[in-house]
């Protein structure tokens, strides 16, 4: 039997959202899941526009544009035939998106990164950014200027390769998993990267032994290669070593490789649970394809199986 997930798809009736919707009417279309289509209303605003008018009218007024703006989004085609339900709430956007995922029993969120950029840095939204320190559940995120797939056949091209970040440790097993299982559905290559960063010293004096950057870089492809032989077939894939800062290196690859999804984990701690890591705060931040994440927490020998049978 085949994996069903649940999709929970947040919208704010923006462009952005429009193409994570899409998104997650192809993911729910390939499985034949169900999607639940998520607003957030602002309590303040509700407030007041209640008073204005009476009391859940602001709700009714929401589902309503929600539900235009569904039939806006597929109108070149007919809403993919699956369960779909409109959910809506008051209050803080991250946490109103959590809690109905929760709810909702999702099993991914797919969401905009909403991003916009400024002189000095790079941004994407703080909804998504909050949404991904706390959750529980994967995110695919979906770069803000992507209009999404317009059938689902689309999906395969806007991938083309996939690239999976390994740090070589047991905690990145299960991102493998989840990788390889989603190349083999979509039928594209897998691309295991793992990036060895520069040794450094505070102490002053400090001397690198001769070779070992060479070392751990043989070391590195020995162990990747064991990985990639490890994966079940049918699967293309193949494994890259570079030398860098993981951000950069692996945004890097994706970029000359023409990959359009990396698979990425979120860093976890025994005390504060599943948390967003620097390195993938700042793959998305720079990167500009989709970035699926992966808490810790819902990954590992149980990964699900992704095929695409019915």
């Amino acid at each position: 039997m085949s994996w069903k997930p649940v999709v929970l798809c947040p919208i704010d009736f923006s462009d952005a959202s429009r193409g994570a919707l899409r998104y997650a009417g192809a993911i729910v279309e390939h499985f034949g899941s169900g999607l639940t289509i998520a607003t957030i209303d602002d309590p303040l605003l509700a407030d007041a526009e209640d008073m204005a008018t009476s009391a859940g009218h602001m709700a009714a007024e929401t589902r309503r544009e929600g539900e235009r703006f569904v039939r806006e989004t597929f109108a070149h085609r007919p809403m993919p035939a699956v369960q779909t339900r409109f959910e809506s709430a008051r209050g803080k956007p991250a946490a109103e998106i959590l809690a109905m995922a929760g709810r909702t029993g999702a099993d991914v969120i797919v969401m905009s990164s909403d991003g916009a950029t400024n002189v000095r840095r790079l941004f994407f939204g703080s909804t998504t950014e909050r949404v991904l320190r706390e959750t529980t559940v994967p995110v695919l995120v979906t770069p803000s200027a992507d209009h999404g797939p317009s059938i689902l056949a689309d999906v395969r091209k806007r991938v083309r390769h996939i690239v999976a970040p390994v740090d070589l440790s047991p905690a990145t097993e299960g991102h493998v998993q989840v990788a390889a299982a989603l190349a083999r559905a979509l039928d594209v290559t897998l691309l295991l990267v793992h990036v060895v960063e520069p040794v450094r010293s505070a102490r002053p004096g400090f001397r690198l032994i001769p070779n070992v950057d060479s070392e751990r870089r043989d070391r590195a492809e020995r162990e990747l290669d064991t990985q990639v032989r490890a994966l079940a077939t049918p699967i293309k894939a193949e494994g890259l070593v570079v030398f860098g800062e993981p951000s950069e290196e692996i945004v890097k690859v994706a970029h000359d490789r023409d990959a359009g999804l990396i698979v990425i984990g979120l860093h976890a701690t025994a005390l504060v649970g599943p948390r967003m890591g620097s390195v993938t705060y700042r793959v998305l931040c720079l990167a500009h394809v989709l970035v699926l994440a992966l808490p810790p927490t819902t990954i590992g020998s149980d990964a699900p199986r992704v095929t695409t049978g019915d």
